[in-house]
C-alpha cells in the first residue's frame, strides 16, 4: 500500500459540502415547523371576537367589531349622541361597587330584566 492511496480516501471523508447539505435539511424542517405554527395560530384567531377603537375621543372615532369572521364598523357622527329617547332615571354607584338605578316620577315603570332583577335593585359591576 502506498501513502498516496491513503490521502485520497481521507479527502472524501472531509467534504465541506456534506455539512452544508445537513444545514439545509435542518433549516427546511424549521421553516415547515414555523409555517405550521403560523397556520394554526391564524385559524384559532379567526374565531375570536375582537373590538378595535380607532381615534378614541376624536370626532372621527370608529369602532370595529370582528366576530366569527364578520366585521361591523360603527362611525361617530362627530357630536354627542342624539335621538328620540326620554330620560328614564338616574344611576348611582355605591361605595361597595353596586350600581343602583332610580326611575324618575315621569318615567314609565321599569320591567324586570333578563336576570330577574327589577330596575331599582342593585346590580354588580
Amino acid at each position: 500500500m502506498s501513502l498516496k492511496h491513503l490521502n485520497v480516501l481521507a479527502e472524501d471523508d472531509d467534504d465541506p459540502m456534506l455539512s452544508a447539505v445537513n444545514l439545509v435539511d435542518v433549516f427546511l424542517v424549521l421553516v415547515v415547523a414555523l409555517l405550521t405554527a403560523v397556520a394554526v395560530q391564524t385559524q384559532t384567531s379567526a374565531n375570536e371576537s375582537v373590538t378595535i377603537i380607532r381615534n378614541p375621543g376624536q370626532p372621527d372615532m370608529e369602532v370595529v367589531v370582528r366576530e366569527q369572521g364578520k366585521e361591523v364598523r360603527f362611525k361617530g357622527a362627530g357630536s354627542a349622541a342624539q335621538g328620540q329617547g326620554v330620560r328614564a332615571g338616574v344611576a348611582y354607584q355605591l361605595e361597595d361597587g353596586n350600581i343602583v338605578y332610580i326611575p324618575e316620577k315621569g318615567a314609565p315603570p321599569a320591567s324586570t330584566s333578563a336576570s330577574g332583577a327589577t330596575a331599582a335593585a342593585p346590580a354588580k359591576p
